[in-house]
């Protein structure tokens, strides 16, 4: 799948560095050429032998080797790859790729390239919520670098959290998926370039006194990678979002709302767009009186809470008349059971084009976590997708998008609409 592919490995120092030496045999199974360079980090924790003997080519480090300048600059070192690798990717790295540094071998090469990068994260939980690491990785999103992780897990110092390096298979998918749509090119290729894209994140807040409202656990995670992902290749984005501790992604709109009657006039607002995606996890019910000041409790009994139905945003999106209807919708089903089939029914009865459908049952860890499990439910069928981060699937979704459009000129007019 990889074959005739050129891969820059950069290896930064962090004890999941390890994993480079198995990434760097099963990128070579598949056909890639893999050349490193060894940060004075990494060379801590694995050896420039070791990767020697297993991409089967020089390790570069030092940047003022006369004989390694004599025979491959460090420009050119960068230049001759399809793509760049940065694994694991410290918090010191990001700053320095987000700040234009270039004291070393490795920032250098980064600095100097016209190719693609793809970093893939790993530091101490504490590090990466950071905001400085925070900044940094929106300033590297918002330039169109990629990224795989960080997952949770267990660290080597000890500790629980986001921040762990992900693995190798998911690694290796993200590098596949990137190949596979053909965004190997030097120029960046922003295949949704001229595209307006609407993509819909977090939860709704439903007041029912002006301290108590009604809500969900989504963390908005999902929705804002999709958004960040669309905007990378080229679409005019807008997010409107719930109430969520993420930082607005860069380059894009972005409409802050609390109800979803606000989501769906926001909504509406931002049409005429190309593509809708709702992954916004909107209360179904609302109080229909809130309270204009705090309910207090009444001798022990309970107070009724009259509900209504809140509006359907995905379904008023995918029914909508003319131009107002998005030329793709694409919705999201959160079930507890029965995933697929729950699935395909609300996406005939949503009227939505495609539906990625996932477990949040609790044991699943998919609200607040990084990691989710897709199945795309189209008119064709479902397309089961791996366990991935959020990031990547959000990268898969994109690129699904991208290639969508692309199709449909190829198909001719009107391709998009009969999808």
């Amino acid at each position: 799948m990889l074959k005739g592919k050129r891969i820059l490995l950069i290896v930064c120092g962090g004890i999941a560095a390890f994993k480079c030496l198995d990434l760097i045999r099963r990128l070579r199974e598949r056909g890639a050429a893999v050349r490193c360079i060894l940060t004075e980090g990494g060379s801590q924790f694995v050896t420039p032998l070791s990767l020697a003997a297993l991409s089967e080519d020089k390790v570069y480090s030092d940047i003022f080797s006369l004989t390694d300048e004599s025979e491959m600059g460090h420009i050119n070192l960068s230049r001759e790859a399809d793509l760049l690798v940065v694994a694991p990717a410290t918090a010191d790295m990001l700053a320095k790729m987000a700040m234009g540094i270039a004291g070393d071998l490795a920032t250098t090469a980064l600095l100097a390239t016209d190719k693609p990068v793809m970093t893939v994260p790993a530091m101490n939980v504490r590090m990466w919520e950071h905001a400085a690491t925070q900044a940094n990785i929106a300033t590297l999103d918002g330039r169109g670098v990629l990224r795989v992780g960080p997952v949770e897990g267990d660290m080597a110092c000890g500790e629980y959290g986001e921040g762990r390096m992900a693995d190798v298979p998911e690694i290796l998918t993200a590098v596949e998926d990137f190949f596979a749509a053909g965004s190997q090119t030097g120029s960046h290729a922003r295949p949704l370039a001229g595209q307006r894209a609407l993509v819909t994140s977090g939860p709704t807040r439903e007041p029912i006194d002006p301290v108590r409202f009604i809500a969900n656990h989504s963390s908005g995670k999902q929705g804002h990678a999709i958004a960040g992902a669309l905007a990378r290749l080229g679409a005019e984005t807008t997010l409107v979002t719930g109430p969520v501790s993420l930082p607005d992604p860069p380059g894009l709109s972005v409409v802050h709302i609390e109800t979803a009657r606000e989501m769906l006039a926001a909504c509406k607002s931002a049409l005429p767009v190309d593509v809708a995606v709702c992954a916004a996890a909107v209360a179904d019910w609302r109080v229909k009186k809130s309270a204009a000041q705090k309910m207090k409790k009444n001798g022990g009994k309970p107070l009724p809470l009259e509900l209504t139905e809140n509006p359907d945003i995905l379904r008023t999106l995918s029914q909508a008349s003319g131009n107002r209807r998005p030329k793709l919708v694409v919705g999201f089903a959160a079930e507890t059971e029965n995933v697929v089939e729950n699935a395909k029914k609300k996406r005939l009865r949503k009227g939505c084009d495609w539906l990625l459908a996932n477990d949040v049952s609790p044991a699943q860890g998919t609200f607040g976590g990084d990691s989710n499990t897709l199945h795309l439910v189209d008119a064709s069928g479902v397309e089961a997708w791996p366990t991935m981060s959020k990031t990547a699937a959000a990268e898969r979704l994109a690129r699904a998008v991208a290639d969508h459009f692309a199709a449909s000129l190829d198909d001719g007019p009107g391709a998009a609409a009969d999808s």
